[in-house]
C-alpha cells in the first residue's frame, strides 16, 4: 500500500500552475496515538501548502493514503466541546429554512457517530450516514443511525441512489476538505441530490485561519483550505451553484455553505458575491498573504520557545493540555514537546495512550492536581476559556496556564479576573 503521493494539480480547477506558499514542520499523522512509550518511531510526513495561481485555492500537496488516516479514528463528535449543541441548531435551522417533506432522505458524508443525523431523525427525516471509520460507524449503527462504513465515491453514490433514492439534504461537515479527489465527491453529490435538494457543508474558512492564527488546523487530514472564490468556480464545473455562504463559529471559525444543482429553485444569496469581493480586497487570491502569515507563525514560535526556555532554566515543571489533531501540529511545528512531562486530556478514550511522534503520556485532566506542574501549556488553545474556568482551583493553588496563541500569554491568579472579563 502506497503511503504518500504528491499532487501536481489543483484539486478544484485542475491547473498545474501551483507554487509552495509555505511549509510547516513535517509531523506524524495527527491522530496516530500509540499504546507504548517505547513504540517504534513514527513516520513524519511533509506539510507543504501549495497555492493555485489560476483559481486561488490553498491546499496540501502531500497526500497520505486515506486508508491509513481514516479506517481507525479517535475523534468522536459527541465528545467535542460545543459541537453537539451546534449540530442541534444546525438541524433545526435547516428544517425550518428548507421545510422538507417528513420522511425525506438526509445523508451525512463523514457522519462520525451520527450526532447530526440524530437531530434530523427527531424531525421525522429518513437518515443515512456514510463514514470510513469502521469503529465509529459501528457505534453509530448500534445507536440506531444507519451508517455505511465506507469512503464516499461516485460509485457508492450510485448504489445509494438505487437503494434509497435521491436526497433532499446532503451534509458534509468538516470533511469537505478531506478528499483528494474533490471532483469525484462533487460528482457523487450532484448525482444523489433531488432536483430541489441542497448540499450543505461546513469547512474551516481560510480567511479565519489567517486572521485568527489558526495555523494548527493544518494537518494531513485537511487537504483543502477553502475560500469562497475558488468554490464558486468549482461548483460550476460540476453542474452545481453555490447559493449561500455565511460564518459559523465552530472550529475557531468556519464557513457554512449551501449549494444546489445548476438553475435550481433557490435564489443565490448576495452573501456569495460579498465574500468574494472581500477576499479579493484582502488579497486572499494572491500568494503574498500566505507568505506573510507564515512569518507571523514564526514570530509567535520564537516568543513561545523563549518563554518556555526561561521557565525550564528555573527548574520549573511543565505539562500540556489537549491531544487533538490541532495539538499535534502546534507542538510539532513549535518544537515544544520536549518541555512536557505529560499531556492532560478530557477524552477518556485517550487516557493511557502516548502522543503521536514524541510518545508523551496522555493522562486524565485531574492529574494536574496530583502532579501539580508549575505551568500547563494549553495546546487546545481555542478552548482555553472553558479549560481555565474548569480548572480555576489549579490556578488558585498556584498553577499557571500558558495560552500559546494568538500571542503567548500566562494566566495566573494575579490576572485571572482580567482573563475572565476580556
Amino acid at each position: 500500500m502506497q503511503e504518500l503521493k504528491i499532487r501536481n494539480t489543483c484539486r478544484l480547477c485542475g491547473s498545474r500552475d501551483m507554487e509552495i506558499a509555505f511549509s510547516l514542520k513535517a509531523s506524524p499523522i495527527a491522530d496516530a496515538f500509540v499504546h507504548q512509550m517505547d513504540a517504534p518511531k513514527q513516520e513524519l510526513y511533509p506539510l507543504d501548502l501549495c497555492f493555485c495561481n489560476d483559481c486561488g485555492h490553498l491546499q496540501l500537496i502531500d497526500v497520505i493514503n486515506p486508508q491509513i488516516l481514516f479506517k481507525e479514528y479517535f475523534f468522536v463528535t459527541s465528545s467535542s466541546l460545543g459541537l453537539v449543541g451546534h449540530f442541534e441548531n444546525y438541524a433545526d435551522n435547516l428544517i425550518k429554512q428548507l421545510n422538507p417533506t417528513p420522511g425525506s432522505l438526509v445523508i451525512d458524508i463523514g457522519s462520525n457517530d451520527g450526532t447530526l443525523l440524530q437531530f434530523f431523525k427527531k424531525f421525522g427525516m429518513n437518515v443515512l450516514g456514510i463514514d470510513p471509520a469502521e469503529n465509529i460507524a459501528e457505534k453509530a449503527n448500534s445507536q440506531g443511525i444507519e451508517t455505511i462504513p465506507s469512503f464516499f465515491t461516485t460509485e457508492l453514490a450510485g448504489s445509494v441512489k438505487t437503494k434509497y433514492g435521491c436526497a433532499a439534504i446532503i451534509t458534509a461537515n468538516n470533511v469537505f476538505a478531506h478528499a483528494d479527489d474533490m471532483g469525484a465527491m462533487a460528482a457523487g453529490i450532484s448525482l444523489l441530490l433531488a432536483e430541489d435538494g441542497v448540499f450543505v457543508f461546513e469547512v474551516s474558512y481560510l480567511v479565519h485561519i489567517i486572521e485568527r492564527m489558526l495555523f494548527d488546523t493544518i494537518y494531513h487530514e485537511h487537504l483543502c483550505y477553502h475560500s469562497v472564490k475558488p468554490l464558486v468556480l468549482f461548483f460550476k464545473k460540476y453542474g452545481m451553484e453555490l447559493i449561500e455562504v455565511k460564518y459559523a463559529e465552530t472550529k475557531g471559525g468556519s464557513l457554512h455553505g449551501m449549494a444546489q444543482l445548476k438553475n435550481g429553485p433557490k435564489a443565490i444569496s448576495a452573501n456569495v458575491d460579498e465574500l468574494v469581493r472581500m477576499e479579493e480586497q484582502k488579497g486572499y487570491d494572491k500568494i503574498n498573504v500566505y507568505q506573510r502569515f507564515y512569518q507571523a507563525i514564526e514570530d509567535v514560535k520564537k516568543q513561545l520557545k523563549n518563554m518556555l526556555l526561561k521557565i525550564k532554566s528555573r527548574g520549573e515543571s511543565m505539562a500540556g493540555y489537549g491531544s487533538s489533531q490541532t495539538c499535534t501540529t502546534l507542538s510539532c511545528h513549535f518544537e515544544i514537546n520536549v518541555f512536557f512531562d505529560f499531556i492532560a486530556d478530557d477524552n477518556p478514550d485517550k487516557h493511557g495512550l502516548f502522543s503521536p511522534g514524541d510518545h508523551i503520556p496522555i493522562l486524565p485532566s485531574n492529574t494536574l492536581y496530583e502532579k501539580n506542574p508549575d505551568y500547563v501549556i494549553i495546546l487546545a488553545w481555542q478552548y482555553a476559556s472553558p479549560i481555565i474556568k474548569r480548572h480555576e482551583t489549579f490556578i488558585m493553588n498556584g498553577g499557571k496556564f500558558i495560552v500559546p496563541l494568538p500571542t503567548p500569554l500566562v494566566v495566573s491568579k494575579d490576572n485571572l479576573d482580567v482573563w475572565k472579563n476580556k
